[in-house]
């Protein structure tokens, strides 16, 4: 086994990249890092029925806006289907292997036997030494592995600790169908094994399939990857993660406004520590990231503490970067080439100086595109809800009193604005808010906004002045 650590990352195209898989991308990513590694990817195609190109594309395009790259080009199980069979057929030329005539009838008949006697179903080494000839001419068959009856098969896991599987309860599993394809079991360790893959990292509901697959290694006197078996992500309720709970794949939050690096973030501490550290850059899970960190219990999923680390990380992210990730994210949203036209028209300037006072209040990146939605927005503007109740007569009246103060300013600058607003407002005996909240309406169509100086400043005098004599012409 080579010296180098070299991870995988071996998803199945039969749907999105979903947020455990992603987190399994994002160990086997770091762990490769901290070790001077690399991980390879494998696409495990070997379901052709349920696999499609369409969630191929999807999982390279997550893994990519996730920045977690890879090693050279993906390697497609179902392409090293002959290598496969080659393998398959060494084992049974050296006796480690056998083929078996069982029919579905036998097959049903041994489920049906194991669960009258309260055991788990399993096949019953009908075939195991016995002679093919016994079979029926031109019988279909399977090639069956010849697994261990006695003794245990030990699994070290860097997580999980010493695990123990006794070997009665393992049986005799395929490793061709009667149709010459290759099981799911027999090609991992294939390609796990001429693929060099020194540490398999993956979800926990593989380990059994580790004591199989270390059975199938030592037929081989191959020797087997260390193996680190992670516990799954379940809800904020303990029941394993669903949909209601956000097992949605990487481009929903994507389309949701969240930023890779929050993410990597959120998901490095589903199960992983370090010490009390939160907010975690890229850079340091590298130089900290271990598997000994990693937790036996199931991580929780909380969306909240997901938006509150996004909220965080869009506020320390600079405006010009913050621009680009809006402008990559536009053609993901309904509607979103209205802004993104804009932005093409007008240059990125306006939004950019907005950003300062934008990022303050939101934590998504859709967030951050609805508060920004005022500085593209036609005139006359739709007003919501609340901005009409701000523009009733009394708003507009305010409004009215103000605009000459506003369009007699020679210097269109925060700090002007806001002596102008707030000298108006004593000379009025008005309140503060009961001027900037009916302005904030008119320049916003909204209740809330960035500050309303800021706002004007932003928008522009010809602009700003046409908005507020919109509701009071």
């Amino acid at each position: 086994m080579s010296d180098q650590v070299i991870t995988r990352f071996a998803p199945s195209p039969t749907g999105y990249l979903h947020i455990g898989g992603a987190r399994t991308a994002l160990f086997n990513w770091l762990y490769a890092r901290a070790k001077g590694g690399k991980m390879l990817l494998r696409i495990e195609d070997t379901d052709q029925a349920r696999s499609t190109e369409g969630a191929i594309l999807a999982i390279l395009d997550g893994l990519r806006w996730l920045e977690l790259d890879w090693e050279g080009e993906p390697v497609y199980q179902f392409s090293r289907a002959e290598r496969h069979r080659e393998v398959a057929e060494q084992l049974l030329s050296e006796g480690k292997a056998y083929r078996c005539y069982a029919t579905k009838e036998e097959l049903e008949a041994m489920r049906e036997r194991a669960r009258e006697e309260g055991r788990a179903p399993g096949y019953d080494g009908l075939w195991r030494g016995r002679d093919p000839e016994e079979a029926p001419e031109g019988a279909p068959y399977v090639i069956r592995f010849m697994a261990p009856e006695d003794g245990e098969t030990v699994i070290e896991d860097q997580v999980q600790g010493r695990v123990t599987f006794a070997n009665k309860d393992l049986d005799d599993l395929v490793l061709l169908r009667s149709d010459g394809s290759p099981t799911y079991m027999l090609s991992v360790v294939v390609d796990d094994h001429d693929m060099g893959i020194t540490h398999v990292i993956r979800g926990d509901d593989h380990l059994t399939n580790a004591a199989r697959q270390s059975q199938i290694y030592a037929a081989l006197g191959w020797e087997r990857p260390v193996f680190a078996h992670v516990p799954l992500i379940h809800g904020p309720d303990g029941a394993k993660l669903s949909k209601r709970h956000g097992a949605l794949g990487v481009e929903a939050y994507r389309e949701m406004g969240y930023l890779p690096a929050a993410l990597r973030n959120y998901l490095v501490r589903l199960g992983w520590s370090h010490g009390d550290e939160e907010i975690i850059s890229t850079e340091q899970m590298i130089e900290w990231f271990d598997l000994d960190a990693i937790g036996r219990s199931a991580a929780r999923f909380d969306f909240a503490k997901l938006e509150n680390l996004n909220g965080h990380y869009i506020r320390h992210t600079s405006d010009e970067e913050l621009v680009e990730a809006i402008k990559g994210l536009l053609p993901h949203l309904t509607g979103g080439e209205v802004m993104l036209s804009a932005l093409e028209r007008d240059g990125t300037a306006k939004l950019t100086q907005a950003m300062p006072g934008l990022k303050e209040r939101a934590k998504t990146l859709v967030e951050l595109i609805e508060n920004a939605g005022y500085l593209f927005a036609a005139r006359p503007l739709d007003l919501d809800e609340k901005a009409e109740k701000l523009l009733d007569e009394t708003g507009r009246e305010t409004l009215a009193a103000l605009k000459p103060k506003l369009d007699a300013l020679e210097d269109w600058s925060a700090e002007s604005l806001e002596t102008c607003v707030r000298g108006f407002a004593d000379e009025t005996e008005r309140k503060l808010g009961k001027v900037a909240q009916p302005l904030r309406a008119a320049l916003t169509g909204r209740a809330t906004s960035p500050g309303i100086f800021d706002v004007l400043v932003v928008l522009g005098r010809d602009e700003a002045l046409g908005r507020i004599g919109d509701q009071t012409d």
